[in-house]
This record gives structure tokens, C-alpha cells and sequence, in this order.
């Protein structure tokens, strides 16, 4: 058992893990340039259009892979080093590559499901303008945790995973 199962590392504040899902999404769009660069290239695609379906499906995969490698092998992305934060399951180890997969899933579909409830908000009224709140929508993996006792996010709590603080703390 380690020492972690014992006095178990705090949760970052909900403020730090929004800094630190900015910075994830500006490393992203890094990540998905160059990919959608080489695969442009590879496909010869001169249209934003063409291929859009492929595009889309290489580009969650890639995502996918990012994630997937970064915490399967230290716990962290490039973002979470720098907020000093960490993946881990519950009892302190690593996730295993179907945990951190099955996270990566679930990780998308509270936005999803916003995204699609406003889309249905905007049509009902006939108002598409509302559309543009659908930028907001990652925004609502945070609604969860002021539920949680442990303000977990809820993809978290259902794959058995959650972000630790890996600040040191000194007690006065």
C-alpha cells in the first residue's frame, strides 16, 4: 500500500485546473495543426471541406493519443507539469491504458451533451444566435464538481481517477 493511500494528495483548486485546461487548449492547438498540416498534405486537400469527416475522426484520435501516452507514462501532460498536477487512480498508481481511455471518452461527453442542448435551446426558440455560447460548453465539466464531495470532475469519478496537487505543502 503506499504511503498515498495513507494522506492521500489534496485536489488543485478548481481556478488552477481551469489555468491549467487553457493551457492544454493552447498546446492542443499546436498538436492539432501539425497534424491536420500532415494530413492535409498527405490527402492534398486544397478545401476545409474536403474530407471533413476524416479530418475530424484523425483529429480526436490524435487527441486521443496525446493524452493517452502522457498520462499512461508520467500521469501528466506538458500543462499539468507546469500547474505541478497529476493523473492517478484513487489508490495513487497509474492508470492503466483502458482507465486513461475510458477517462479520454468521457472526457468529451458532458460537452457534448451541453453542446447538443443548446443546439435544441436555440432551435426551439428559433434563435441561432445562442449558438455561440456553444464555445462555453467545455466549461461544463466544472458544473460536477461543486457537487462532488471531493470536487471531482465527473469523468473522473466514474473512471476512478483524479487529479492530485503535487505542491508541496508545508504545514504552519
Amino acid at each position: 500500500m503506499s504511503a498515498e493511500a495513507f494522506f492521500p494528495l489534496p485536489t488543485p483548486s478548481r481556478w488552477r485546473r481551469f489555468l491549467c485546461m487553457v493551457y492544454e487548449g493552447i498546446l492542443l492547438f499546436g498538436i492539432a495543426f501539425g497534424v491536420l498540416l500532415l494530413f492535409d498534405s498527405l490527402t492534398q486537400s486544397r478545401h476545409a471541406l474536403f474530407l471533413r469527416d476524416a479530418r475530424q475522426v484523425i483529429l480526436f484520435l490524435s487527441i486521443g493519443l496525446y493524452f493517452l501516452l502522457c498520462w499512461r507514462r508520467t500521469g501528466q501532460t506538458l500543462p499539468m507539469k507546469t500547474w505541478h498536477m497529476r493523473l492517478q487512480m484513487a489508490d495513487g498508481s497509474k492508470p492503466s491504458w483502458l482507465r486513461a481511455l475510458y477517462r479520454y471518452l468521457l472526457m468529451w461527453v458532458i460537452p457534448l451533451v451541453f453542446a447538443l442542448a443548446l443546439h435544441f435551446a436555440a432551435a426551439a426558440v428559433h434563435q441561432p444566435a445562442l449558438l455561440l455560447f456553444i464555445v462555453f460548453t467545455p466549461l461544463s465539466l466544472f458544473i460536477w464538481t461543486w457537487v462532488d464531495p471531493d470536487t471531482l470532475f465527473l469523468h473522473d469519478r466514474l473512471a476512478g481517477t483524479r487529479i492530485v496537487d503535487l505542491r508541496p505543502h508545508i504545514k504552519q
